[in-house]
């Protein structure tokens, strides 16, 4: 049973990013629950430190209006969480080179985050580009 209590507040500390820090807004909350020198791995580049990761979430919510992020599953072994995490806003500001297009997206996003000494040190985030490309028209797949 004392295995399980860790993993229950790791969980409950990788939900903080999406829930309270990417959706509310609470972009100050990375100084409580990261690491100083936290590192985040992304398509939008690697980050490295409370500073950088601030900077990040705050461009996404700039060029997304409404952005929200729903955990939908979650599960804890060691000192890693996984999430399947749904994010959803509108694309009002540039974003990888794509102009605002004012379209409401929702993309599919798995993030993997480490914790140590009881804060995040290490996130992977995959949001799912390609689908959000296409859903702004940045991009055209062939469906066959």
């Amino acid at each position: 049973m004392a295995a399980t209590a860790p993993l229950a507040e790791n969980k409950e500390l990788a939900r903080r990013i999406p829930e309270a820090v990417a959706t509310e807004g609470d972009i100050d909350l990375l100084d409580d629950i990261c690491t100083p020198d936290v590192v985040d791995h992304s398509p939008l580049g690697e980050v490295s430190g409370r500073e950088e990761l601030k900077a990040q979430i705050a461009g996404i919510r700039e060029s997304f209006e409404g952005f929200s992020a729903t955990v939908e599953d979650i599960v804890a072994e060691g000192d890693t969480v996984a999430m399947r995490v749904t994010l959803r806003g509108e694309h009002v500001g540039e974003f990888m080179g794509v102009e605002a297009t004012g379209k409401a997206v929702t993309i599919d996003n798995m993030v993997f985050t480490r914790i140590e000494d009881g804060k995040i040190a290490e996130r992977w985030v995959q949001p799912d580009l390609l689908g959000l490309m296409r859903q702004v028209g940045a991009v055209d797949v062939p469906m066959n």
